[in-house]
């Protein structure tokens, strides 16, 4: 009986593969289609075992999406299963065309908070603040839910209604409103400008539909009221989206018939190059590409191949390091799978995927080391590598946060004060204008008096271990003693590191602050001035022969 049950599934996994399948050898694949066909067995027989004898009562849809589940997580963090309830928000998430509530979101202490409000977007309208509390939506409960189980409830169709029901900081009761759902549009570019008399600069945040249109006519507009000799197009923090508005924005740059990008997977399916296809608004124009560590996919398609073309200068740090391609299929009751079905390879033949998920290369889990990587050629000939996404033309470091400063933030303390700023100001001075005075944070220090920010130094970390060791070698009490009066000697420094550190904390308090009023737009606008990014791009404009230098290969461009 088990032997014409694994028969069965032998055969029906034959049909399920397909015509495709049968051009294999049956003695070069047998084995591994009985492999398959013997652990779906084992995985039912499991599961009907654990229905029928488990102790507690089993959800059968529960416990096989957490099967799933885990083992979609061995493969590679972007190879998902999407049920039926969560197709329409995936694919409006995808496309850009998702109705939604226009706000970021944050986790903390089992509840979602709004993180950051756009400005004229459907949460602004309706009177929502960053630091609100999500309690509950269309009445029920918000608690215990993941950032992502809320986002998939407040997307919907544009022009819906969702009712939200939120606690603001301070306020005694909880207040319910009714949100329109707005089509996000126009969002990706938060806010462009001329950094001095000759340099436009342009803030793009995601790559959904159309977004390329929105830098164009970024560009257009600076140009119809200025002499823009040059621009920096800002790519930092973006994460990545469609990939066919990656290459329209190559294709402002870039003539006609580039190939940008081509796609390489297990079938010919997913085989496929893709060139630009009109003519460029800017092909001359003097480009350098901001980019930093949270810089992904979409944005490394852009960064990479404007560096392979040595169309641009890249500055910043290394970026991310996603150059897998995902697309959806079809597994039948409405569901889908979202795999990864190919890696993409930028013009010089690289691709910047950092992590090899199959183990094959390194551990599946770090980054590629260095010795594997392989070089490639940019059109002038500069040596590129893949494997570890795309690295700056011109390395900018960001200083390392202080511990004091990191504590505050991984506590939320520098977001509750803007809270509280926000509620005791109605206005403040522009971006470029507002100042976090020495008052202001005389009144921070006293507003975290009583909060816990508990952290912890390098140098306690290594006196712990020293402590430790010389337990271990039985060292006199003595030296012991001597350890723990450091030990306090520190604990008293700390104290200290509030003034020690505040102008870092000022800066960021400063942000925060300006972004309750000011929004994205207003945060951008108040650190161009300080940008050593934008500084270090403007020096290359005002120095035309080094940034040829960087762009013929004759330069360190560090």
């Amino acid at each position: 009986m088990k032997l014409k049950k694994y028969i069965t599934l032998f055969a029906a996994l034959i049909a399920l593969l397909g015509t495709a399948t049968l051009s294999y050898s049956f003695w070069d694949n047998g084995s591994k289609y009985f492999e398959i066909a013997k652990n779906m067995s084992l995985y039912a027989d499991l599961y009907r075992t654990l229905d029928e004898n488990y102790v507690d009562k089993i959800e059968p849809a529960g416990l096989m999406r957490k099967g799933i589940d885990s083992m979609l997580k061995t493969l590679d963090p972007y190879t998902n299963y999407i049920t039926e309830a969560q197709i329409e928000g995936f694919r409006m998430q995808r496309t850009g065309a998702a109705g939604n509530i226009g706000a970021e979101l944050l986790l903390r202490d089992n509840y979602v908070y709004l993180a950051a409000i756009s400005q004229n977007q459907a949460a602004f309208k309706a009177g929502l603040m960053a630091g609100d509390k999500i309690v509950a939506i269309n009445g029920t409960s918000a608690q215990n839910r993941t950032i992502e189980e809320v986002q998939q409830i407040l997307q919907g169709q544009p022009g819906s209604e969702v009712k939200i029901t939120y606690l603001r900081p301070g306020a005694a009761e909880e207040k319910t409103v009714s949100v329109i759902r707005d089509k996000e549009e126009g969002n990706s570019v938060p806010h462009f400008d001329m950094v001095d008399a000759n340099t436009a600069y342009i803030k793009h945040t995601t790559f959904t539909q159309n977004c390329s249109g929105e830098v164009a006519q970024a560009l257009k507009e600076l140009q119809s009221k200025n002499e823009v000799k040059n621009l920096i197009l800002d790519l930092r923090q973006n994460g990545g989206g469609l990939l066919t508005e990656s290459i329209n924005m190559v294709n402002l740059f870039v003539p006609s018939g580039q190939l940008v990008v081509k796609t390489a997977g297990k079938t010919e399916e997913w085989r496929k190059d893709y060139k630009t296809q009109s003519e460029p608004i800017a092909p001359g124009l003097p480009l350098v590409i901001l980019i930093d560590e949270r810089s992904a996919s979409a944005s490394e398609i852009v960064s990479g191949t404007i560096q392979d073309l040595d169309r641009g200068v890249i500055v910043g740090k290394q970026s991310f390091g996603k150059g897998l391609v995902q697309q959806t299929k079809d597994i039948g009751y409405n569901a889908k799978l979202k795999l990864t079905v190919s890696k993409y390879y930028i013009p010089s033949g690289r691709c910047v995927q950092a992590i090899d998920y199959s183990g094959k290369y390194f551990d599946g889990k770090s980054n590629l080391p260095d010795s594997l990587r392989k070089a490639f050629k940019t059109r002038n000939g500069r040596t590129v590598y893949d494997g570890s996404g795309v690295a700056p033309d011109v390395t900018v470091d960001k200083p390392e946060l202080s511990n004091i400063t990191k504590s505050l933030q991984e506590n939320f303390l520098i977001f509750d004060y803007a809270t509280l700023y926000r509620q005791k100001h109605d206005s403040i001075a522009p971006p470029t204008k507002f100042v976090f005075t020495d008052a202001d944070f005389a009144d921070f220090v006293q507003f975290i008096s009583d909060k816990q920010y508990e952290y912890t130094t390098e140098s306690e970390k290594l006196l712990a271990e020293l402590l430790k060791s010389v337990k271990e070698e039985k060292y006199s009490d003595k030296v012991a003693e001597v350890i723990s009066r450091l030990k306090t000697k520190i604990k008293e420094e700390k104290q200290k590191d509030l003034q020690k550190f505040k102008p870092e904390i000022t800066e960021l308090l400063k942000l925060e602050i300006i972004s309750r009023y000011y929004y994205q737009k207003g945060k951008v606008q108040a650190t161009l001035n300080n940008d050593e990014n934008i500084k270090k791009a403007l020096a290359l404009f005002k120095n035309p022969a080094e940034y040829e230098k960087i762009l013929k290969g004759s330069a360190g461009g560090k």
